[in-house]
């Protein structure tokens, strides 16, 4: 857990106490690791590591050595995330931090500067820990955002369709609000399995639907191109597998849930009071 700064009165006014006489900051990249100790641990207090799992243990293995305690990082891509669970394994207490919260306003920017500014930061209590959850939530919220990225994939499918379907100039996105609801899915499917009659084409439209059969089948006398049916086909195909995906990713969310109700995130719970804590701070002022 971050120490939050600490001040002290002097002659010369007020001055900054070091909490953490025992940080480590890193400058996180993705193919090295720039590790700056305290100078008075090691003569080459400031190295560059890889990004294999053996950096991390070579890493790990420097920092009990100079009797680091805590370490403090940026955020940077994804890239900090394995270093960050490898340390926390090994003990360390490991502080995320916003990448604008450790600027460097050095004259010269380098890694080795980077390194050297979130150490300083860090053992002066500057740094403000991100907040980021723990156990099956890190899980639930990770496959959440693959969902979201999956379904994302599916919506571009659904634009090449409309695209093949318009090449070959046929409208019926016009007279049905969801070409891949039940009248529209069922209209593709037998277009891909050859029925290029309008009028029979029309009838698979649901009857509830306000376009009547005949504009239906109107909007499907196409020109039925093999090249546009070929991209057709394929486009449906992905959009298809796609959710199928969808699907096995909701059921891992839905077992990740179970276990999640079963065994509370102690950091979560901690995060909700403490904002509880301020909100009730500040009705109080009020």
């Amino acid at each position: 857990m971050a120490k939050k700064v600490q001040k002290s009165k002097t002659k010369g006014g007020l001055k900054l106490k070091i909490v953490n006489p025992n940080a480590v900051g890193i400058d996180v990249a993705s193919g090295e690791m720039q590790v700056c100790v305290p100078e008075d641990r090691d003569g080459e207090c400031n190295r560059c590591f890889g990004s294999f799992t053996c950096d991390y243990e070579a890493i790990a293995s420097w920092l009990k050595v100079c009797r680091i305690e805590t370490v403090a990082m940026e955020s940077t891509g994804s890239y900090w995330t394995a270093l960050f669970f490898f340390l926390q394994e090994r003990g360390f207490d490991v502080v995320l931090t916003n990448a604008k919260d450790v600027k460097n306003f050095s004259s010269k920017k380098t890694d080795e500067a980077d390194a050297e500014w979130i150490m300083l930061m860090h053992s002066y209590g500057l740094l403000k820990a991100s907040f980021h959850p723990q156990n099956e939530a890190r899980s639930v919220r990770d496959l959440a955002r693959h969902r979201a990225n999956l379904l994302k994939s599916a919506s571009k499918e659904v634009q090449h369709m409309q695209k093949a379907l318009v090449l070959m100039n046929i409208k019926v996105d016009n007279v049905i609000s969801d070409i891949l609801g039940k009248s529209g899915r069922a209209i593709i499917e037998a277009i891909l399995r050859g029925e290029h009659n309008p009028e029979r084409l029309a009838l698979l439209a649901d009857p509830r639907c306000k376009a009547s059969t005949e504009t239906i089948a109107k909007s499907l006398d196409g020109t039925w191109d093999k090249a546009h049916l070929f991209e057709l086909k394929q486009a449906y195909a992905l959009f298809e597998f796609i959710h199928k995906q969808v699907e096995e990713c909701e059921i891992e969310i839905e077992g990740l849930l179970v276990k999640y109700q079963a065994k509370p995130d102690t950091d979560m719970a901690q995060y909700i009071a403490t904002k509880k804590r301020i909100a009730k701070k500040k009705c109080h002022k009020l």
